[in-house]
């Protein structure tokens, strides 16, 4: 199976969380976009033979391996989608652009700089295509806001505020899973759903974060499993490449806040606010007017066409679809996939340097 049959195969490893969501993503893009290639759902793989069985059968994949290195070998699989914690990201990504596989790895794209460097110099190298899953970037409402920006409707920027708000291990007796163990997920809130507003930040404002201080914080140090080794929320301030100053806020500790990805950005000539528990809707304001709400799922709407009727809202699942439509688009066309291993690698340089500052600030007393 080649990309002049105009199919792709598609190879997956991991089938929790992330999986899933791809899983149906992959199933279902071909019968909303029409695309210039299809894709074949393969293979996927997991560490239990029995569990990944059942997830390929749940799922729709053809088949199931629990080596990934037999995924990657495989000659009907042209496309590797990452969906593991972030430990493995860059030796399985590392090893599929050697095979000549196109990469789509899951975020953030790695736990430490240095395997994010490796991972952009194995994509250069390769001839295929890379891409890192930061799926926010494709909800329509998003993509709208980035497009009001670049038309020069909020004028210069001057403030962006962005937050990352959960609540889901509030409670101490939440057990010790994989996301707060710094040896699998690199950083905790920080990592996890930080990387999500930095990323966002730069693609709807256009510009790169050059600058950051920050704090960061634990507050159950325990839980039943074990100790807790990333931190619970990170705040941080920066500035943006154009001169924008940046506010930055990621807490799993935010009670009540459920998956709420908020951003607003303050411009000479009007401002944008977004919130992801309302997704499909994008409030502006020009000038000392006040915020208009745009629903955004309208035909002309970023990817909206494709869908529902208007008023008849997306989900979050949508943003996966998106985003798989686009790779492929991408790899059919000869494009460059965005965001890039590079993209993803800038992003990864942002968190390190808010660890680092963690703490480097004046005492007043």
């Amino acid at each position: 199976m080649t990309l002049t049959d105009k199919t792709l195969g598609v190879g997956m490893v991991g089938y929790a969380f992330m999986g899933r969501v791809h899983s149906h993503a992959w199933r279902n893009v071909t019968a909303f976009f029409d695309l210039p290639v299809e894709s074949d759902m393969r293979v996927i793989c997991g560490r239990s033979k029995k569990a990944t069985e059942e997830a390929a059968a749940r799922m729709g994949w053809a088949a199931a391996v629990t080596d990934w290195r037999e995924l990657i070998e495989r000659d009907d699989v042209q496309i590797v989608d990452i969906c593991t914690p972030g430990d493995s990201h860059a030796e399985i990504a590392i090893a599929a652009l050697a095979a000549g596989k196109h990469v789509l790895c899951e975020k953030p794209l790695a736990n430490a700089v240095a395997e994010a460097e490796a991972m952009v110099t194995a994509a250069q190298a390769s001839g295929a295509k890379s891409m890192v899953a930061f799926n926010y970037r494709r909800v329509p409402a998003v993509a709208l806001a980035r497009k009001l920006v670049a038309e020069g409707r909020l004028g210069r920027i001057r403030h962006v505020r962005a937050q990352y708000l959960q609540d889901w291990i509030v409670d101490p007796e939440s057990p010790l899973v994989w996301r707060l163990q710094k040896e699998h997920a690199g950083s905790g809130a920080l990592g996890d759903i930080g990387a999500h507003i930095i990323d966002t930040a730069e693609f709807i404002t256009g510009q790169h974060v050059v600058g950051v201080t920050g704090l960061t914080e634990t507050f159950v140090k325990d839980r039943p499993g074990g100790r807790v080794t990333v931190d619970d929320a990170a705040l941080f301030i920066g500035r943006m490449s154009d001169g924008a100053l940046a506010s930055f806020e990621a807490s799993r500790f935010a009670t009540g806040r459920k998956n709420s990805l908020r951003i607003e950005l303050n411009g000479s000539l009007g401002s944008l606010s977004f919130d992801f528990e309302a997704m499909n809707e994008l409030w502006v304001s020009s000038g000392d007017a006040g915020f208009t709400r745009i629903l955004v799922t309208e035909p002309d709407h970023p990817y909206a066409g494709a869908w529902w009727p208007p008023g008849h809202g997306l989900g979050y699942d949508h943003t996966f679809t998106h985003e798989i439509k686009d790779f492929l688009e991408a790899i059919a066309t000869g494009a460059d996939p965005t965001p890039s291993f590079a993209d993803g690698l800038r992003v990864q340089r942002v968190l390190e340097a808010v660890e680092q500052s963690h703490g480097a600030y004046r005492v007043i007393v």
